[in-house]
């Protein structure tokens, strides 16, 4: 099977070739013949199963068949996402998919100059992707309309129930033609989505990749039991060696993420925090410098966590665990990504045994105790 089966145009074919790939990801097998044929779908696939280019491949070449339109263009495909980072991405891949095409694109979320994006947007776009706040920000200026959207998507959807979007979710929803085909990803499928997706799709298909709280066949799970007080001196121990050179590390707040970088600084380990209050420069700052191995550690909390794409990350820490057990799933997803062994390794004082527990329970194994005495990288092989 290769891409060439879908039956897509050639400059779509070309982009997707000169990005490396032959071989659909098996969500991508499932989900384009689908898209392609213009039916709405329900997907369950965590990131790095190729979910992005699952949707945004036929939906380019469905634009392609509609041909060019002429005047003020308003968005005919509106992507909604969580996060920025993710909307980031995800602009990124229309860009590469469609750069032999005539496709405009455009990518608005928070944090950033709003006046630029209004002047992207008055020169008209065909697919628009976007954060919940700062779409409706648009719309309330009258710098957009979707009347015209055909094609509407939303990615991670339970990251966006999570996150207390469902309002302004069903807000833009109700700005969205009727008649149009939605396409609805999610890497965990519990009620709230499937009560969404009732909502929102008419007659889908459904495709799914993975069990639902499966985690990552190849990440390696192991975990301290340390208190609350020496986490920051176990963190510097590990990190001493030479083996992790590049590692994610979660807390649980904001507060926590800034405090875990200034004790790693004093203790002469490069590293910066991504998370809400960082303004979009300095995140998009920090995460290059990782991303490009000039800075060997990258804190973040949940928020900052989805859609975040690096390649050959072997390391994922939870400094913290988080109390949504669906949250450890992505956070270790992470690493372990397109074929590649990753570690996870998590932190677990007294309070967070009940989180534990609640992770074994939901991925179905015990994750391996190893006594902080062992802490390098070695142990964890």
């Amino acid at each position: 099977m290769t891409f060439t089966n879908f039956g897509l145009s050639q400059p779509l074919l070309r982009a997707v070739a000169e990005e490396g790939y032959s071989t659909p990801t098996p969500i991508q097998d499932q989900a384009i013949p689908h898209v392609l044929a213009g039916k709405d779908l329900l997907g369950c696939a965590q990131t790095g199963t190729g979910k992005t280019a699952a949707f945004a491949l036929p939906i380019l070449e469905r634009l392609l068949q509609a041909g060019e339109r002429i005047g003020k263009r308003k968005p005919r495909v509106l992507v909604l996402t969580p996060t920025r980072e993710l909307s980031a991405q995800i602009d990124a891949s229309f860009a590469a998919y469609g750069r032999h095409t005539r496709i405009t694109h455009a990518v608005v979320f928070g944090g950033v100059n709003i006046n630029r994006q209004i002047q992207a947007l008055s020169r008209g776009v065909d697919v628009l992707v976007a954060t919940p706040g700062r779409l409706l920000d648009l719309m309330g200026q009258g710098a957009t309309s979707l009347d015209e959207v055909g094609i509407y998507v939303l990615d991670e959807a339970d990251r966006m129930l999570d996150m207390g979007f469902i309002h302004d979710v069903k807000r833009i929803t109700a700005a969205v033609p009727k008649r149009r085909q939605t396409l609805l990803f999610s890497a965990t499928m519990p009620d709230s989505i499937r009560s969404l997706s009732r909502s929102l799709l008419s007659q889908p298909v459904e495709v799914a990749v993975t069990p639902v709280a499966s985690t990552a066949e190849k990440v390696g799970q192991c975990v301290y039991y340390v208190e609350k007080a020496d986490k920051r001196r176990l963190l510097t121990r590990l990190l001493a060696d030479a083996a992790i050179d590049r590692a994610l590390v979660f807390t649980r707040t904001k507060h926590g993420a800034n405090r875990v970088v200034e004790h790693l600084e004093k203790s002469g380990i490069a590293a910066a925090a991504i998370h809400g209050n960082k303004s979009q420069n300095a995140r998009e700052r920090a995460l290059s410098l990782f991303k490009e191995g000039r800075m060997r550690v990258l804190v973040a909390t949940d928020v900052a966590a989805r859609g975040i794409d690096i390649d050959g990350l072997s390391y994922v820490i939870n400094f913290d665990l988080p109390n949504v057990p669906e949250c450890y799933v992505h956070r270790i997803g992470r690493t372990g990504r397109a074929g590649a062994s990753g570690q996870a390794l998590s932190f677990c004082d007294a309070e967070e045994r009940p989180y534990l527990r609640g992770i074994e329970k939901l991925i179905r194994q015990q994750i391996r105790v190893i006594s902080p005495q062992q802490a390098s990288a070695s142990a964890h092989l």
